[in-house]
């Protein structure tokens, strides 16, 4: 389904915004300005009070910035979450993410942190199922992933393949037996 390698099917909130690109943050950005200015503009073109352009009051002009920020958050948002699907390219995140895991595992860790979680298996697996694919309603219910779980449909064993390039790193993985919370 996806055409780019997936690296996380239900990626918790934290790693999404950490995996934004310059362009995500543009986007926010361009949004977070284009409320205020489509405000104006609209009152520039067809003036609310008749025939003269009155600009308008800072309060409509803060609402238009919160609305535009929160879109532009929501739509990077949903940006970043597609290349963690596989959705879109993503070679910059298979890179970075590839590190991120390899050096967890080397260190005997979990790479999605549930080993030191402090919920349940079963709150575990619950938030799992409410959070995966929720993004892509994320403009009509906005729902994130807090809880770190390990249900990210990915299996592991691929991190202990070596790629070009990795051998530099150096890391020794602990074998996948050995690693605390795993399903």
């Amino acid at each position: 389904m996806s055409k780019y390698e997936v690296i996380d099917q239900d990626p918790i909130f934290s790693k999404v915004v950490g995996y934004f690109r310059a362009s995500d943050y543009l986007t926010w950005a361009g949004f977070t300005v284009a409320g205020p200015l489509s405000l104006i503009a609209l009152e520039k073109f067809e003036p609310a009070s008749g025939r003269q352009f009155k600009m308008p009051k800072p309060m409509f002009l803060r609402a238009g910035g919160l609305i535009g920020f929160t879109a532009g958050f929501l739509i990077a948002y949903n940006q970043s979450t597609k290349r963690l699907w596989g959705f879109s390219e993503n070679a910059r995140e298979v890179q970075k993410d590839r590190y991120e895991v390899k050096s967890l595992l080397a260190q005997g860790k979990n790479p999605y942190g549930c080993d030191e979680s402090t919920v349940t298996p079963y709150i575990q697996d619950l938030s799992a199922r409410y959070s995966k694919n929720s993004q892509l309603l994320l403009g009509v219910l906005p729902w994130f992933n807090f809880v770190a779980h390990p249900y990210h449909g990915v299996d592991l064993k691929k991190y202990y393949e070596v790629r070009e390039g990795e051998e530099k790193w150096g890391f020794e993985l602990t074998p996948l037996d050995q690693i605390k919370g795993l399903p």
